[in-house]
């Protein structure tokens, strides 16, 4: 990953390089210092065979260990992800008290701020201050939620390009094959976390809601480093990055069905995972091994320049779309309404707002972190178009307008009307001043259950016959069936028609209800 993806980290990737190759590749199960299986009491290089097999040991029984604590069934081993991203972040120093209480009385600054721009209430979270390891710990529950869907997925894709006759000598091996599956994603897991949480300023950084909820947290140390080289005073930029937190929650605590979209978004995505090695046997096939050797030396050089991995596909994927939209309207409405709260308030806040966009374009954005951890690629949210769009809406019909969108998913644009907002704008504008969403799907539910009503009664009637269609009864009461009268008389049931005809009156019947059967 580029190392200025996250923070502005002025390191070139080399240093990337020079970390992984000093790790200890053993270091994932918990012994050892790596190279030169090293024993208690020896200096590097000089243990002796004892000292080998020691190792050996002690190798053996952390891969026991891991697998021990794994999941069962799942398909990443999150105890070894969340192991080796600890060692990647290493020590981290304690958060200091001046820092928590600045942050505490930024948050209370902001809410007041944020009321002018925005008719979201405050979300009421709770402030943290959090180092790297606190990242770590606590949004992994939920990106265990993105990454679990996805990674199950993808063992399953890779089974059905099995071929069938190889199946049955899987399956027998199966438990093992999944366990050291698991580990494996569990460690390239873990170095992308413990990477992103290096780099992560917020705990919803880049829009994706991972923190807990009802959780307003910054990482002071990472926010000095971001800035230090800012022409912006570092009181500034604590209030910018908490008043982007502080807006993010109030979005994810008043629309309810936002967090859960995002991650159904991902759910629906993964479940249409298809891989496609089609391209591998094609060029394989076209290998002849009983060619002549300089035949075979142009097609082994031919294939040292093919891509062997497979082609990762979905069946959904208009659900990468529905996530990349959502991501960019939901970090275009946190920019604008915050720059609304603090531009005149905060002279840097321009600064800040040019310094945040530098970030997203070298790489510290949602489809970074959703690239590098969940394995979901898609194109880079349209921030600025989505902020544009808000801004248009805010001058169309005012803040409350645009803040009732949010009421519902059906309300909000399309990935189209970030690039042409006008169509969507001129629907707001043929609303009524009065137009209240809820309202109007709570009336529109009523209709239809309305109608449901009126279609059943109509059909039971019509399986009960017209009025007057029976033939009539037996016995003194002679009535028919349509009648509204029923005794010795024997009245037929059109009588009352009759009369409002102006027709003569009918025999009303005799004592075995001869009248009925005239009218019949």
């Amino acid at each position: 990953m580029n190392n200025n993806g996250f923070g502005f980290n002025p390191n070139n990737d080399d240093d990337d390089e020079d970390r992984r190759n000093n790790q200890n590749p053993f270091s994932i199960f918990g012994f050892g210092n790596g190279g030169g299986f090293t024993g208690s009491g020896s200096g590097p290089g000089d243990g002796g065979f004892g000292d080998i097999l020691n190792q050996v040991g002690q190798m053996l029984s952390g891969i026991g260990s891991s697998f021990a604590n794994q999941e069962p069934g799942s398909p990443v081993n999150y105890n070894i992800a969340e192991r080796t991203a600890e060692r990647s972040i290493g020590n981290v120093p304690p958060i200091k008290e001046s820092d928590r209480a600045a942050m505490e009385e930024a948050v209370q600054l902001v809410e007041l701020w944020l009321d002018d721009s925005t008719i979201l209430p405050t979300s009421g979270s709770r402030v943290e201050a959090w180092n790297a390891l606190d990242w770590l710990h606590k949004t992994l529950p939920t990106w265990k939620r993105m990454v679990t869907p996805v990674a199950k997925r993808m063992n399953e894709s890779q089974l059905d390009n099995v071929p069938e006759e190889a199946r049955d000598m899987l399956n027998a091996a199966a438990s093992m094959m999944q366990q050291m599956s698991s580990m494996q994603v569990g460690v390239e897991l873990g170095r992308d976390l413990g990477e992103l949480a290096t780099q992560a300023l917020s705990g919803s950084d880049f829009g994706v809601p991972v923190a807990p909820a009802g959780t307003i947290a910054i990482l002071p140390a990472h926010m000095a480093k971001m800035t230090k080289d800012l022409p912006v005073p570092p009181q500034d930029a604590m209030v910018y990055l908490c008043a982007l937190e502080a807006a993010r929650q109030r979005l994810f605590k008043h629309v309810p069905w936002l967090v859960e979209r995002l991650i159904a978004s991902v759910e629906e995505y993964a479940a249409g995972l298809e891989m496609d090695s089609s391209h591998v046997e094609e060029a394989l096939r076209e290998i002849n091994l009983e060619g002549d050797m300089n035949q075979l030396q142009d097609m082994m050089a031919q294939l040292q320049d093919i891509d062997f991995s497979p082609r990762i596909s979905s069946r959904n994927a208009s659900a990468t779309s529905r996530l990349e939209t959502l991501l960019a309207l939901i970090e275009g409405w946190v920019e604008y309404v915050v720059t609304e709260a603090l531009s005149k308030r905060i002279p840097s806040t321009v600064a800040m707002n040019q310094a945040w966009r530098r970030r997203r374009a070298t790489g510290g954005s949602a489809e970074h972190a959703f690239s590098k951890v969940v394995g979901i690629e898609f194109a880079t949210p349209k921030v600025s178009e989505a902020l544009e769009l808000w801004r248009r809406v805010t001058v169309a019909v005012g803040a409350e307008r645009r803040d009732k969108i949010w009421d519902h998913p059906d309300f909000l644009p399309v990935a189209a009307d970030l690039d042409n907002s006008a169509e969507f704008i001129d629907g707001l504008l043929a609303e009524s001043d009065s137009f209240d969403p809820i309202a109007e799907i709570d009336a529109l539910e009523k209709m239809l259950a309305a109608e449901a009503d009126k279609k059943k009664a109509e059909d039971a009637g019509s399986g009960a016959g017209e009025p007057g269609a029976g033939e009539p009864g037996a016995g003194e009461s002679g009535s028919g069936a349509g009648e509204t009268t029923s005794g010795e008389s024997g009245s037929g049931a059109d009588e009352p028609s009759d009369k409002a005809s102006g027709d003569e009156p009918k025999d009303k019947g005799g004592e075995d209800g001869k009248g009925g059967e005239e009218q019949a």
